[in-house]
């Protein structure tokens, strides 16, 4: 009680994108529209699947192609499904030849994106292809970062992407002649070491561009997670806002704890360590989620207790404190029926929609409680005084009882949350303020866009070892896999698979379909070992490598995060192939 300790599934995947928006333009949100992206005249998709990870944006994608926009696909493996999309809801995409997405395909090396996005922005600089009205009015820093991309080493460059300069410049070329162009990126830009520096590289040409606050153009992160946004928003978060602790305090006139609290990695950490004794999971399946398996089963072990709020039972309970509590709860597609009748909640989109969300189908018994309920009522049992009230008066049971309760008060709290529960229930919800969107206001250090100067680092890798990178299947959201069919890379009936360039693998005198073991080396050693992974030769760059998780977050180690988000590094994962022996 009385700490700040709220790590978030936003720790694991997104933070990069908090820390670098909220320090380059004041936010850290998209600052697009879904009609901005039928409006834009190029799409550049960075470190990004949507044919895994986000299918219903090729959707999207499709209708912004046959508007007349061009799309740039920047990502070590070709996905099949941003070259060619046959959309299975159409009858085009059933019995046609699909949507050809892609104009461009940058088969770029793991982590080589910063050094990309500086070299694009050091040929806009020599060709004078900056809206200067633009930077003169709403930036600060223009003058050392287009000294600092001028002077960029080429060689570098080439070394660290994996691309010929002539395939650079195709892709600025296309950035100059664009007058609206929309950024978009997930993981594979957030789960590297200076994955914040890359994504301000990416603003930073978003900036120069004036493509901020322009109809069809600016930054779109695409978050995966259905609300991971949204409670970040609500204010989950390990470092709380002074702002938001104010207000806070004024709706429910209690100190508010004001020392910042610890991230996922923290409390892997504090869990390790005995430092915190309690873990209460909200969803999620916190230890396959998480980076290095063993030391984060061997954290939550060490807890005196441990409560995980679920809708289905997952690895995680398994792996529990000396007590451990599960708790089932309703999920989104049942219905929320209280004492005041049906509830709903709402959710929020990476494009800052807000909108209600309600179940259809009748709860699987009539024992389970909402999430909303069962957190009121621990809250409840936990701050009950002598007398059976709560210690700080507040009406923890009327809250759970009816949720427009709970929005009256946030509606106190969070700015853009006016009138809530009506705004909610409107057809479409409705969107949050985003200064830089709405006005090209920008709630910086400055007052205006920050344009960032960060040094290349090429990253390399020993000897006879390949960079490997994460990533999900077609049947799998997040950590919840509904099949053992990846359609798009041509995987069918298993997931321990290692997808390596030919050259690597006659390289490493192994062949396609051999069974592998998977060992990551860090500072600590080389300890960490992911077991028989099946050999698969992919287009893919030279060096480089991918697997699916969960089956390789134990070779992530805990202490390799990104600086200043402090994600774990993914996507930048250095191992060795050992053939196994029978």
């Amino acid at each position: 009680l009385g700490t700040n300790n709220l790590p978030d599934c936003s720790n694991m995947c997104h933070e990069s994108t908090s820390v670098a928006l909220g320090e380059s333009i004041g936010i850290g949100k998209g600052s697009v529209s879904l009609r901005d992206l039928y409006d834009a005249e190029l799409i550049v998709i960075a470190g990004q699947n949507p044919g895994t990870n986000h299918p219903r944006m090729l959707s999207a994608l499709e209708t912004a192609k046959r508007r007349g926009a061009k799309i740039i696909s920047i990502n070590p493996l070709r996905e099949a499904g941003l070259v060619n999309f046959r959309n299975p809801q159409k009858p085009r995409g059933v019995v046609g030849r699909g949507t050809d997405l892609t104009d461009l395909f940058l088969p770029i090396r793991i982590n080589g994106d910063l050094a990309l996005f500086q070299a694009i922005g050091s040929l806009l600089v020599e060709w004078d292809a900056i809206d200067h009205e633009f930077v003169e009015a709403h930036t600060a820093g223009y003058d050392a970062w287009a000294a600092h991309v001028a002077a960029v080493d080429w060689t570098t460059v080439e070394t660290a992407t994996g691309l010929t300069r002539a395939q650079i410049t195709e892709a600025a070329e296309m950035i100059r002649d664009s007058s609206a162009t929309i950024y978009c990126w997930a993981m594979g830009l957030t789960q590297h070491r200076n994955s914040v520096a890359t994504i301000k590289e990416v603003v930073n040409l978003a900036l120069v561009r004036g493509d901020i606050g322009k109809r069809g153009a600016g930054v779109c992160p695409v978050r995966g997670h259905s609300n991971v946004q949204g409670d970040r928003t609500m204010g989950i978060f390990e470092k709380p806002p002074e702002a938001l602790l104010d207000a806070l305090e004024r709706e429910f006139d209690f100190a508010v704890p004001r020392e910042h609290g610890l991230d996922t990695v923290e409390t892997i950490r504090a869990m390790r360590d005995g430092r915190v004794r309690v873990f209460v999971g909200l969803g999620g399946n916190f230890l396959h989620a998480a980076p290095d398996t063993a030391v984060t089963a061997a954290a939550l072990r060490n807890t005196d207790l441990s409560v995980q709020i679920s809708t289905k039972l997952n690895r995680s309970h398994l792996v529990t404190g000396d007590t451990a509590l599960i708790l089932p709860t309703l999920g989104r597609t049942e219905t929320d029926e209280r004492g005041t009748g049906e509830q709903f909640v709402t959710v929020e989109d990476s494009m800052s929609s807000v909108h209600a969300s309600r179940g259809v189908l009748a709860p699987a018994s009539p024992h389970l409680r909402s999430e909303t309920a069962i957190v009121a009522g621990l809250a409840a049992a936990t701050l009950r005084g002598p007398d059976g009230s709560d210690r700080h008066g507040i009406r923890w049971d009327e809250m759970a009882e009816d949720y427009g309760i709970v929005r009256d008060h946030i509606s106190r709290v969070i700015p853009g949350f006016e009138d809530y529960s009506r705004r909610a229930e409107r057809p479409g919800g409705f969107v949050l303020p985003h200064p830089p969107r709405d006005s090209r206001t920008f709630v910086t250090t400055s007052g205006r866009g920050e344009l960032a100067v960060s040094p290349i680092e090429v990253l390399h890798v020993p000897e006879g070892h390949l960079l490997l990178q994460t990533m999900r299947s077609h049947d799998q959201y997040n950590t919840t896999i509904y099949g053992f069919s990846d359609r798009y890379r041509g995987i069918e009936g298993g997931r321990r698979v290692v997808f390596v360039h030919p050259d690597d693998i006659a390289a490493f005198d192994l062949r396609d379909g051999q069974i592998v073991d998977l060992r990551s080396v860090w500072s600590d050693g080389d300890h960490r070992l992911a077991p028989s992974f099946r050999v698969v030769a992919y287009d893919t760059p030279r060096g480089t490598a991918a697997a699916y998780y969960p089956e390789t977050n134990p070779l992530v180690p805990l202490d390799s995060t990104a600086i200043h988000s402090n994600t774990p590094t993914s996507k930048s994962v250095v191992v060795r192939l050992e053939p196994r022996s029978v």
